[in-house]
């Protein structure tokens, strides 16, 4: 796995140093909620065509995250650097939270 200071030129490099910057399980939860609560926010602002909620989205999603790395990895966040590996990452992570493929706590399956 390559470090922060070399460069990533594809998602699939990125993805395993990205899982490893989030080994925190409330930092997880944290990244969770924020990516939850921003489709959740996209659906309403589609559905009942509020779309100055759109402008939310950012600061939910990145201010569950970056709070997340700041009190509980205590790391800096990969955003910014790579913003769309970072991205997509994230949502990647959602999903694989979601249905079981990662888990919120993986220290404790690792021992």
């Amino acid at each position: 796995m390559k470090n922060q200071q070399e460069k990533f030129t594809s998602l699939k490099d990125f993805y395993p140093y990205y899982l490893a910057e989030h080994q925190n399980p409330t930092s997880r939860k944290l990244h969770f909620i924020g990516t939850a609560l921003l489709f959740f926010i996209l659906g309403a602002a589609i559905y009942f065509s509020f779309y100055y909620l759109l402008f939310a989205i950012p600061v939910v999603g990145y201010g569950f995250a970056w709070v997340g790395h700041f009190f509980f990895e205590k790391n800096k966040p990969a955003t910014f650097q790579y913003p769309f590996y970072s991205l997509a990452s994230d949502f990647l992570l959602f999903f694989h939270l979601l249905f079981g493929k990662e888990h919120f706590n993986p220290q404790k399956i690792k021992n």
